[in-house]
C-alpha cells in the first residue's frame, strides 16, 4: 500500500482503522447542523483523556507539507521540508508534531493529479494511524473555484463566487459545491476553505473581489447557505470565511493589516448577514480574518486574536458552536503586532480551535506547549478545541474509515456529467454590459476572422489557460478563424503596435482585460485597437469594474475569471450559441466620479 503517485491506494482493512481509532466508529450524518450527541461526546472525551499533552497540542495545528508522497517526496520537496519544518516528509512531520490537519497546495506539489492526491491522502492517514493513539488527519485545501483552486484538471473546475452571484441561482451554487465536494471527498480532502462569505462592497479590494458572491448581503447569504448544503451534503466540511467580514478593505491582509471602519450597525446588516446564514445552514467551520474592526473591538488586535469578536460575537451572539480556524498565520495581518510565538497562544485564548499554517510550526507548537506548562493556557482549554476537532472528524466519517480508493477517484473526479454541469452553470453567469448597434452575437459570415489579444495571467490551478489561447480555440471550434496574441496586463508600446498590426488582418478583435486602472496601458491598447475601425469586444477576465475604464468599446462582457470553463462560456455568448443571462452582482461606479453608479446591481443585457 504505497502512497507514491503511481502507487496503490487500496485501503487497509476496516478492523485496522477501528483498532487505531480506539473503537470510535459512529460518524455523524454529513450536512446536518447537529454537532455530536452526548454518547458520541463521551467516546471522544475518552480519546482525549488518553492523549499526551504533546498530542493534544498537535491536534490543534493544520500545516503545509511539501511533496506528492507522504514517504517518498522528490528531493527538492525534502529540502523544502527540512528548511521550513525540520523534517523530511509528511510521515516524519506527523511523527514529530502529531498534527491534526494538513493543508494541500499546488505550490507544495501536493496536487499533481487525482490518483496521486488520493495516494498522498492515504499515506498521510497511514502515517498518523501508525502512531501510538494515532488519529486520522483532517486534510483541507482552498478550492473556492474561479480564481482560487488548488486542485486542477482533470478534476472539474467550476465558476467562482462572483460568477455564481451573476447567475443568481442558489440551485446552481449548491450544485457547484456538491460537485466540488464529491470530488474532494474522493481525493481524501474533507475540509474545504470555501465558501467566501465576505460582501464585496469595495471595488478596490485587492484580496477578495471576484472571490465574493457580490455586494448584496442577502443575495450573498443565500448563495453561501446553498454552498454549505452542497459541500456538506457531499461529506466535506464547508468553511465560511473571513469572519467578521473582509469585503470592504483596500489592503490585502497577506501583506498588511486592514482596518474595517464599518459601524456596528453597518456590520450587523452587511457583513454579519452571510455568516448568520451559514450558521443557520449548519456550517461545519468558520475561518477568521486578520483584520481590525474597531466598532467590534477597539483593542487594536486582529479579529483572529480577539476574544470579543470570536467568543463574544461569533459564539455568543451568533450562537455558533462549530469549529473556528484561523486564516494562515503566515500572513502579515496577524503578525504586525505580535511575534510568531505569541500569535497561536493569543488565538487560542480568543476562541480559535485550529491554527492554520504558522510560518514556523516548531515555534508555534512549542509556544502553545510552553503556554500550557506555564499556566497561561489550561489543558481544559485545549481539550475544548480538540473536542470540536474530533467532533468534526467523527461527523465526516474519518474515525470510521479515512481511506479512499482508486475506483472512487475514477467514479467521482472529472466525470462527464460534472464537466457538462460546470459548462451549463457557467453559461448562466456571463454578463453582457455593452452591446452597441447589436454587435453581438458576432456573425461568422460577416466577421469570420477574429483576433484575440489581452492578458494571460497564470492559471489559478496550474492546469488550464492561457486565456487568449482558450478564447481563440473556443471561437475556432464555434466556426470562426481565431488567432491569439498575448499582450499581457501591462502591454508595452511595441506589443500594442504588434496587436494593431495584427488587427488589420481581422474582422473583429476580442480583448481580455484584467483589472484595468486609470493608468493602465491596457486602456492604450484598447484605444489604439478601436482607432483601427475594427470592432472591439472586451471581456473582463477578472473584475467587472474594467468596463468603467473602457467607455468606448462596442461590446463588453464580464466573465469574472480566466479559467477555461468561464472563458468557454463567454465565447459561446460572443458566438450566439448561448444567451447572456448573467446580471451584475456588484455595482460599477463611474471612473470619473465614483460617487455615481454607471451600472447597478442586477444590470445585464440580453440578445
Amino acid at each position: 500500500m504505497r502512497d507514491s503517485s503511481t502507487g496503490s491506494t487500496a485501503r487497509p482493512s476496516r478492523r485496522t482503522v477501528l483498532a487505531a481509532t480506539a473503537g470510535v466508529t459512529t460518524a455523524l450524518a454529513a450536512g446536518t447542523s447537529a454537532y455530536a450527541d452526548s454518547h458520541d461526546d463521551r467516546r471522544l472525551r475518552a480519546l482525549i483523556s488518553r492523549m499526551t499533552l504533546e498530542e493534544k497540542v498537535g491536534q490543534l495545528f493544520v500545516t503545509r507539507v511539501y511533496g506528492h508522497s507522504a514517504t517518498e517526496p522528490d528531493q527538492a520537496d525534502i529540502d523544502a521540508n527540512l528548511k521550513e519544518l525540520g523534517v523530511r516528509t509528511a510521515e516524519e512531520l506527523i511523527a514529530k508534531y502529531r498534527v491534526g490537519g494538513i493543508i494541500y497546495f499546488a505550490w507544495a506539489h501536493n496536487t499533481r493529479d487525482p490518483h496521486q492526491i488520493a495516494a498522498l491522502s492515504n499515506g498521510i492517514q497511514r502515517a498518523s494511524l501508525a502512531q501510538p493513539r494515532g488519529l486520522p488527519v483532517l486534510i483541507s485545501t482552498d478550492q473556492e473555484h474561479g480564481i482560487v483552486a488548488r486542485v486542477g484538471k482533470p478534476a472539474t473546475l467550476l465558476p467562482g463566487a462572483m460568477a455564481l452571484g451573476a447567475g443568481r441561482s442558489r440551485e446552481d451554487a449548491r450544485t457547484a459545491a456538491r460537485i466540488s465536494g464529491t470530488e474532494l471527498h474522493a481525493l481524501g480532502i474533507r475540509q474545504d476553505y470555501a465558501p467566501v462569505a465576505d460582501v464585496n462592497v469595495n471595488p478596490a479590494n485587492p484580496v477578495i473581489g471576484v472571490r465574493s458572491f457580490g455586494a448584496d448581503p442577502d443575495a450573498v447569504a443565500g448563495l453561501v447557505a446553498a454552498q454549505v448544503k452542497g459541500y456538506q451534503g457531499a461529506g466535506v466540511a464547508a468553511t465560511a470565511k473571513h469572519f467578521p467580514g473582509h469585503g470592504d478593505t483596500a489592503v490585502d491582509s497577506h501583506y498588511g493589516f486592514p482596518v474595517i471602519t464599518h459601524s456596528r450597525e453597518v456590520w450587523e446588516t452587511l457583513d454579519a448577514t452571510p455568516f448568520r446564514a451559514a450558521v443557520r445552514a449548519g456550517i461545519d467551520s468558520i475561518m477568521t480574518a486578520h483584520i481590525m474592526v474597531p466598532a467590534l473591538d477597539d483593542s487594536g488586535d486582529p479579529a483572529t486574536l480577539s476574544p470579543t469578536i470570536l467568543t463574544g460575537i461569533l459564539r455568543g451572539e451568533l450562537g455558533y458552536d462549530g469549529l473556528v480556524v484561523t486564516d494562515s498565520l503566515g500572513m502579515e495581518g496577524v503578525r504586525t503586532k505580535y511575534g510568531d510565538d505569541r500569535v497561536p497562544v493569543l488565538a487560542l485564548k480568543a476562541g480559535v480551535d485550529q491554527l492554520l499554517n504558522p510560518p514556523s510550526l516548531d515555534i508555534a507548537w512549542n509556544a502553545v506547549l510552553d503556554a500550557v506548562r506555564g499556566g497561561e493556557l489550561t489543558e481544559a482549554r485545549l481539550e475544548e478545541s480538540i473536542l470540536r476537532v474530533l467532533r468534526l472528524k467523527s461527523k465526516l466519517g474519518l474515525l470510521r474509515d479515512p481511506y479512499v480508493t482508486d475506483a472512487g477517484v475514477d467514479r467521482a473526479v472529472g466525470t462527464a456529467g460534472h464537466l457538462r454541469a460546470a459548462d451549463r452553470i457557467a453559461e448562466r453567469t456571463t454578463t453582457l454590459l455593452v452591446n452597441e448597434d447589436g454587435l453581438l452575437p458576432l456573425s461568422r459570415r460577416r466577421s469570420p476572422r477574429v483576433l484575440v489579444v489581452g492578458a494571460d495571467p497564470a492559471s489559478p490551478s496550474g492546469s488550464d489557460g492561457p486565456p487568449t489561447a482558450v478564447l481563440a480555440r473556443a471561437l475556432t471550434e464555434l466556426g470562426f478563424t481565431a488567432t491569439a496574441l498575448s499582450t499581457g496586463t501591462a502591454p508595452s508600446a511595441a506589443t500594442i503596435a504588434r496587436a494593431v498590426t495584427a488587427a488589420g488582418e481581422a474582422d473583429a478583435v476580442v480583448v481580455g482585460t484584467y483589472n484595468v486602472s486609470a493608468s493602465s496601458s491596457q486602456k492604450t491598447l484598447v484605444a489604439q485597437l478601436l482607432a483601427t475601425g475594427v470592432p472591439v469586444i472586451a471581456v473582463a477576465i477578472r473584475n467587472p469594474y474594467d468596463v468603467a475604464q473602457l467607455p468606448d468599446v462596442q461590446a463588453f462582457l464580464a466573465a469574472y475569471s480566466w479559467t477555461d470553463v468561464e472563458l468557454r462560456a463567454a465565447a459561446r455568448v460572443i458566438a450566439g450559441r448561448a444567451e447572456p443571462r448573467g446580471e451584475l452582482p456588484v455595482p460599477v461606479q463611474r471612473a470619473d466620479d465614483p460617487t455615481r453608479v454607471l451600472y447597478p446591481v442586477g444590470y445585464g443585457l440580453r440578445y
